[in-house]
């Protein structure tokens, strides 16, 4: 097996996109395609292969992968590419799906004789555009040599969690960082709001809190996003986060654990989207504390 491959990529957006540019930097042929096909078309300046279907766009590779909006939509795609899917294809699927979705996916997988891998990727669009994210993936330890090449394109390290792609052992952790991140992001939003609202400088909370143990580096990035007006290009959108959010809220309340936090925060991006705030970075949800989505 050469460690150059042809890779699919199925889904272009922040994540894709840069993905796929990665790969051809490390020397690969990719073939890409995204359900709306001018946001793929910057690719072919980069050397990727635009396709017109999902099935043009898995012709002969030896590896698929998948950065879309959700489950569902994911395996709508991969129905769409089945006619030109060979058995034995590694199919690395990176979409933030959910547990119950994986293993949906799974088994679309054995189906079609795949050789699937749960593959869900932590990072934003600096780090993906950089090939710096953390790939979090689970499945069979024989074929990993042949997805290797591809992890090591896109990221800067790789989390093994399991054998079994189906069980969703990489889908599982990555809903519990996230947990983390949008609580995160949804506090920011608050503290600026809150500061707003009392007529605080903020600038005075970062002071109070430097070098201690409540200061952190991602607090202090979203914020500057908020406080300088630079919410576009989103980093994360809202809207995807709204969505993982409820990811979070639903496998936590199939394992019996209530997330009121993650339950809040949902609420709190999907009324910033409601506001006009969906293509924003997700620290947007800073607006939903106000009446008025111009505040």
């Amino acid at each position: 097996m050469t460690d150059k491959l042809t890779v699919s990529v199925l889904g272009t957006g922040i994540m894709g996109a840069a993905m796929a540019r990665n790969l051809v930097r490390a020397g690969h042929t990719v073939q890409a395609w995204n359900r709306t096909r001018a946001k793929a078309e910057p690719l072919a300046a980069d050397g990727v292969h635009v396709a017109g279907t999902p099935a043009e766009a898995v012709e002969g590779a030896d590896v698929v992968l998948t950065m879309l909006y959700d489950g569902p939509a994911t395996l709508d795609v991969m129905r769409e590419a089945a006619p030109a899917l060979r058995s034995g294809t590694a199919w690395v699927q990176s979409t933030t799906a959910g547990v119950a979705a994986v293993r949906d996916l799974a088994a679309f997988a054995r189906e079609h004789g795949l050789v699937f891998f749960d593959a869900p990727v932590l990072g934003t669009r600096q780090p993906a555009e950089a090939g710096q994210l953390l790939v979090l993936a689970a499945g069979p330890g024989e074929h990993r040599a042949t997805v290797a090449p591809v992890f090591d394109a896109v990221g800067s390290r790789t989390v093994w969690t399991g054998e079994d792609g189906a069980a969703g052992t990489a889908s599982r952790l990555k809903l519990v960082a996230n947990s983390w991140v949008l609580a995160i992001t949804a506090a920011a939003g608050e503290v600026l709001a809150l500061a707003r609202g009392l007529d605080v400088d903020p600038r005075n909370f970062f002071d109070a809190i430097e070098g201690g143990p409540l200061d952190m580096g991602y607090l202090r990035a979203k914020s500057e996003l908020i406080l300088e007006d630079r919410l576009t290009p989103a980093q994360f959108a809202v809207a995807t986060a709204a969505k993982d959010a409820r990811l979070i809220v639903q496998a936590g309340e199939e394992s019996g654990v209530r997330l009121d936090v993650a339950a809040a925060s949902a609420e709190r991006m999907e009324r910033a989207a409601r506001q006009g705030h969906a293509d924003e970075d997700m620290v947007a949800a800073y607006f939903a504390s106000f009446d008025s989505a111009d505040r």
